[in-house]
């Protein structure tokens, strides 16, 4: 398999953490792609229509695309047991989902600061952005903390993987005021050797 990736990438590293956890890192050849939403990567279109990171490229079928997608075929390829079954199974998809709605946002704030003109930025999208990393956050400290601190799955890799991103670009806007348990279960997660192996490197 051939995965098209950036070490920058927050919905890469989920992968890359899957990979590691699930023992199949050495069945994937890692591809860098260096694409943006106004100069995506012209190799990378014929695999990914949209022009993201990451992609697998695989034998047995179409190039599989966007991080949901990859980790549940990843997971599943090697029997895994991160999905769940029953109720928990939900649970696990609605935590993902809350991560990957996290790193959107975050995503999206920095690629104002990043992209735009500076006189086209908008301080009150960069806010509003914001506003949803903050409300997630404070969800995961009062719902979450239970499932977090159960048997490893698939949600708590996501929700671990986008504070980390949080973290590496908006480490001043400080997330974790507020959330003590929450970073408490961080910190923990954090030195799992996946996730140290994964880390990006310096902006």
């Amino acid at each position: 398999m051939k995965l098209a990736y950036s070490p920058t990438s927050p919905y890469v590293r989920k992968v890359m953490v899957l990979l590691h956890e699930t023992g199949q890192l050495e069945d994937v050849t890692l591809e860098a792609r260096a694409t943006t939403p106004l100069a995506p990567d012209q190799t990378l279109l014929p695999i990914n229509p949209l022009g993201k990171v990451p992609a697998l490229e695989r034998a047995e079928g179409p190039a599989l695309y966007d991080s949901r997608v990859i980790c549940a075929y990843l997971n599943d390829r090697a029997k895994g047991s991160l999905y769940g079954s029953g109720a928990r199974h939900w649970d696990i998809l609605t935590l993902e989902a809350t991560a990957d709605g996290i790193l959107d946002a975050a995503l999206s704030m920095t690629y104002e600061w990043r992209m735009r003109p500076e006189d086209k930025r908008s301080d009150e999208w960069v806010d509003g952005q914001w506003s949803k990393v903050a409300r997630a956050c404070a969800a995961l400290n009062t719902r979450w903390m239970s499932h977090l601190s159960g048997p490893l799955d698939m949600g708590q890799i996501a929700v671990a993987c986008a504070l980390a991103y949080v973290d590496f670009r908006h480490d001043a806007r400080g997330w974790r005021t507020g959330n003590d348990a929450l970073a408490a279960w961080y910190a923990q997660f954090d030195s799992r050797p996946s996730m140290q192996a994964t880390r990006p490197p310096a902006a």
